[in-house]
């Protein structure tokens, strides 16, 4: 029997339990109820009165999961299976948060001992489809489809999987295939009309693009990510009020959402507001100083108000931080050159020609960065070779000419600006150095002329 201290200690230990209880059940109103942040809080103070409970664990992990916080939610499982080891439903949860945190092995390793406990657990099999998927091992994703389906056939999640395997092959019709039987199983699964909207979009299907994204918005008004999608489909189409307010909308979900301020500073920008525009790219950046391609934006407004300098440092930065994708670095070392920041926008060029040798564009703007450093014979070598890979690029040519007319080689540029004014014969750069070099040909008719003349005077018998 217990006495004195023993009595109390005792009662508090039941208050604890019986509060940690309590929490529990507020904690799955909560959850219900779209609350999750209360949620963790209910359940992470019932874990401190009882951390051996693995249901709880689990239950946090799921509520974290719906906040999209993975790796917190990958920590959570973990602790559950230390509690409960052979637990299926844990081992899967596991294995897809190690897929989302592109632990892909460890993730494998969670379905495999899933599948050693029970080889008729579907969900081994179904899940490991986005794995493989997501590993370029398309053929074992599309075998674990076919596992799957031995052991339920119609499973909308496993068509919804292996339609994101076709999708990445860019394999678009086998993927709305795919969707479309997701739909016919299970309609109300979010998502699956966003992404034949996607797959339509990549086919370049852009009215059946714009119908499913509205199908999907009428199950889901307020989904951010279909929302950003859509109006960038909108945008792509040149409807930009509607795009407009679907990026709005995000906004008035999420005010610092650093996607729908970029895409509104660049409608801004496309109808001329500079102040707005520029409003909206300071916003990106304030919300995440790395975002992609804020800096150059920035970038490129500055050079539209002439403010070189300016544009230099919002492009320094971007390059510090837009990583070895090939698009990018071309379009942000023609701005370099824009902004004379030659030797920056050259060290771009060379690393592209060496990924690119055969692009014309890239060769022509290494050209130009060489010209800008006065390295003209360098600039003249890659302007030919643009040349050779797309003869008719007028800008080449007029920039050929200019390099040789520099030289002093003036028959030799006046060929070379002479084809540049058949291919565009209304750019007045062109006609203006076409005339310059028609007087400076004249000019130089008329010095010929001179001295053979005075030749010709002091001939002796």
């Amino acid at each position: 029997m217990l006495r004195g201290s023993g009595i109390k200690n005792y009662n508090r230990a039941m208050n604890d339990w019986m509060d940690a209880e309590s929490r529990m059940e507020r904690a799955h109103e909560l959850y219900e109820q779209g609350r999750f942040a209360e949620s963790a809080a209910e359940l992470r103070a019932a874990i401190d009165v009882n951390p051996f409970n693995p249901a709880w664990h689990f239950n946090l992990g799921l509520t974290l999961e719906a906040m999209e916080d993975w790796s917190k939610a990958y920590e959570c499982y973990k602790k559950a299976l230390q509690l409960q080891p052979n637990d299926l439903e844990i081992l899967n949860a596991l294995g897809i948060n190690a897929t989302r945190l592109e632990e892909y092995e460890e993730a494998l390793g969670y379905f495999e001992k899933a599948q050693e406990i029970d080889s008729n657990f579907e969900s081994s099999y179904c899940n490991r489809i986005v794995t493989y998927s997501e590993m370029d091992k398309h053929d074992k994703a599309e075998m674990m489809f076919y596992l799957a389906q031995h052991l339920k056939e119609d499973c909308p999640a496993c068509y919804y999987n292996i339609a994101g395997s076709f999708y990445a092959r860019k394999q678009y019709k086998r993927a709305i295939e795919c969707l479309g039987r997701v739909l016919e199983l299970d309609g109300t699964l979010p998502g699956t009309n966003a992404r034949i909207a996607d797959s339509y979009w990549s086919m370049g299907n852009l009215s059946l693009a714009r119908k499913y994204f509205i199908e999907e918005l009428r199950h889901d008004p307020g989904d951010v990510e279909t929302l950003l999608d859509f109006g960038e489909l909108l945008m792509e189409m040149r409807e930009a009020s509607e795009a407009r307010e679907k990026f709005n909308r995000v906004i008035e979900q999420v005010p610092e959402h650093p996607g729908a301020h970029f895409c509104l500073g660049e409608l801004a920008s496309k109808r001329g507001d500079e102040v707005e525009a520029e409003r909206h790219f300071q916003k990106v950046l304030h919300v995440d100083s790395n975002y992609p391609g804020a800096h150059a934006k920035l970038g490129e407004l500055m050079l539209r108000k002439g403010q070189e300098k300016d544009a230099a440092k919002y492009l320094v930065k971007e390059l510090k931080t837009s990583g070895d994708n090939p698009a990018v670095l071309k379009e942000l070392g023609q701005l370099l050159i824009e902004a004379r920041e030659a030797k920056k926008a050259n060290s771009i060029f060379q690393r592209l020609v060496k990924i690119s040798p055969d692009d014309y564009q890239i060769q022509h703007n290494l050209a130009v960065s060489f010209f800008l450093l006065k390295k003209v014979d360098q600039g003249i070598k890659h302007c030919r070779k643009s040349l050779k890979l797309k003869p008719d690029n007028p800008h080449a040519l007029y920039n050929l000419a200019l390099a040789y007319l520099k030289r002093g080689q003036v028959p030799r540029a006046h060929r070379y600006v002479s084809r540049a004014l058949t291919i565009a014969p209304r750019d007045e750069y062109i006609r203006n150095l076409s005339k310059r070099l028609g007087v400076m040909g004249i000019l130089s008719t008329i010095k010929k002329s001179f001295y053979t003349r005075a030749r010709r005077g002091r001939m002796r018998n």
